[in-house]
């Protein structure tokens, strides 16, 4: 027995050595017992950035901390929130399809504040967090590390990769922590993840990079996110997971959580992806992302044998949408893709990110398989209809139509289940309004306007922006399967 207790304790003795050479030898740079070179600016070697040389020869990660601390922010917004009753098609896609499309609220509001974190990565002041925690502030405030409190400009907002830009209104420099290359980042690479989770600001968690690659909840074509076991709680939205170079790897942005709390498993938005968002809203004050003008389908073992494919890989076009750049470039519906620009496309997911990631207006090579045999064809591309915001007012403003509508893409025609996307969706009805009182509801889509067809939202603004006070007017809805006229008189704004 005491034989057995000795041989226990050597056992644990020399895993605790083993550990300890583990914890100091993982990372993704400078793991070597030598100090390595400092990161440094690439445009502008007199700004003050986070100087990241961190070997771990203690097994601590205490110097990654220290060196990347001081760049992140605690995040509070005044944010407007809507009550009132759900529709059938609310109750039907949930709130949480109306914000990732539209970020929009009923008229009906309250104040509610809430809390984020961020993380500066230009020492002039640009804060990177996510679009959900500040897309529709009224009012938001930074709180550095050293506890001062600063205004917020907001630079601009991406719904779809949930990428927010801030802009700081005060006088730099300020300490900022370099985009790494995420591209480089492997499974298994220790990370840290620091942020403010339950507004206990400065709060640093440890853990590993468990996947790469990710869609969550039913995914979306721009869906390609880090996924980590560093505990990650609410409030910690927005930021920075840090390699042990001291580089910013991701934004933090979601859990997988049945209670609400941490459970070992969470999601970053990657840093490349994150800069090229924070540059071009930076710029340009919207992205631009390229379209085909399809609607895509995947592709099953059975379509794959019907088609005349080996292998069911590859992306079947199930319409082709008119005027668009695809039907320009002669693709017809039945058509698979199977190559863009030299790239294999194997399912729906890989054609939309090399499409949205695709200069519009550029000519591009297509591989499509028809009628049992390949073919090429040339397509320039087009520029998607885009729900990336620049700064204007949040708060939606009574119209004299009592309503709010907005284009409908092709990813929100896929969603509402419908064959085109002609036409425009509500998205907010006023309280009280005659269209309230008519029977529009958020999720209707407007098809005609006084019997003449709408396709594009240019068009129903065409043909509504004369209307005046005591007007009559008559649109034909669709809702879900059901097409109905509705009509009612136009109120002052």
């Amino acid at each position: 027995m005491i034989s057995i207790r000795r041989s226990t304790i050597l056992f644990l003795i020399v895993m605790a050595g083993a550990l300890g050479a583990i914890a100091g030898g993982w990372g993704t740079r400078a793991v070597s017992s030598e100090r390595s070179e400092p990161i440094r600016p690439a445009a502008n070697d007199s700004v003050r950035l986070v100087q990241a040389a961190l070997p771990l020869s203690s097994g601590s990660f205490a110097q990654v901390a220290e060196m990347v601390g001081p760049a992140v922010v605690n995040v509070n917004t005044l944010t407007a929130r809507g009550g009132g009753g759900r529709t059938p098609v609310e109750e039907f896609f949930g709130e949480e399809f109306f914000r990732r499309f539209f970020g929009e609220t009923p008229e009906r509001e309250q104040q509610q504040r809430s809390l984020g974190s961020g993380v500066i990565v230009d020492p002039s002041g640009i804060v990177l967090t996510n679009a959900h925690v500040v897309e529709r502030a009224a009012d938001i405030e930074v709180v550095t590390a050293d506890g001062k409190k600063h205004k917020a400009k907001l630079v601009g907002v991406d719904r779809k990769t949930d990428v927010a830009v801030l802009r700081l209104q005060g006088s730099g420099p300020y300490p900022a922590a370099p985009l790494g290359d995420s591209d480089k980042t492997k499974v298994g690479d220790w990370v840290l993840a620091i942020g403010s989770p339950f507004g206990l600001q400065q709060t640093v968690t440890a853990g590993i990079i468990s996947a790469k690659g990710r869609s969550i909840g039913q995914g979306g074509p721009f869906d390609d996110f880090l996924q980590t076991d560093a505990a990650i709680n609410p409030g910690n939205s927005g930021g920075p997971l840090v390699n042990m170079a001291g580089e910013v790897i991701g934004i933090n942005s979601a859990i997988l959580s049945r209670s609400g709390g941490n459970v070992g498993i969470g999601f970053a938005i990657p840093a490349n992806m994150a800069r090229r968002i924070y540059t071009e809203l930076v710029a340009k004050g919207k992205i631009t992302r390229g379209w085909l003008g399809v609607s895509i389908q995947p592709l099953t073992p059975e379509l794959a044998k019907g088609f005349g494919l080996k292998e069911p890989k590859g992306v079947l076009l199930s319409d082709v949408i008119s005027e668009s750049p695809a039907e320009k470039a002669g693709l017809q519906a039945g058509d698979i893709i199977i190559e863009f620009d030299g790239k294999k496309v194997d399912n729906p997911g890989d054609l939309q990110k090399v499409v949205s990631s695709t200069t519009p207006g550029k000519g591009v090579p297509l591989t499509v398989w028809r009628d049992k045999g390949s073919k090429t064809v040339e397509i320039r591309i087009g520029e998607t209809p885009d729900d990336s915001v620049a700064l204007k007012s949040n708060k939606p403003g009574r119209t004299m139509l009592g309503l709010d509508v907005r284009p409908i893409t092709p990813e929100i025609a896929r969603q509402l289940n419908l064959r085109s996307p002609e036409g425009v969706v509500v998205v907010r009805v006023d309280d009280d309004s005659p269209a309230a009182e008519a029977g529009l509801q958020r999720g209707d889509v407007i098809r005609e306007v006084n019997r003449q067809r709408v396709r594009t939202l240019p068009e129903f603004e065409r043909l509504t922006k004369d209307l005046k006070e005591g007007d009559r007017i008559t649109v034909l809805l669709q809702r879900g399967a059901q097409a109905l006229y509705v009509a009612f008189t136009v109120a002052r704004g």
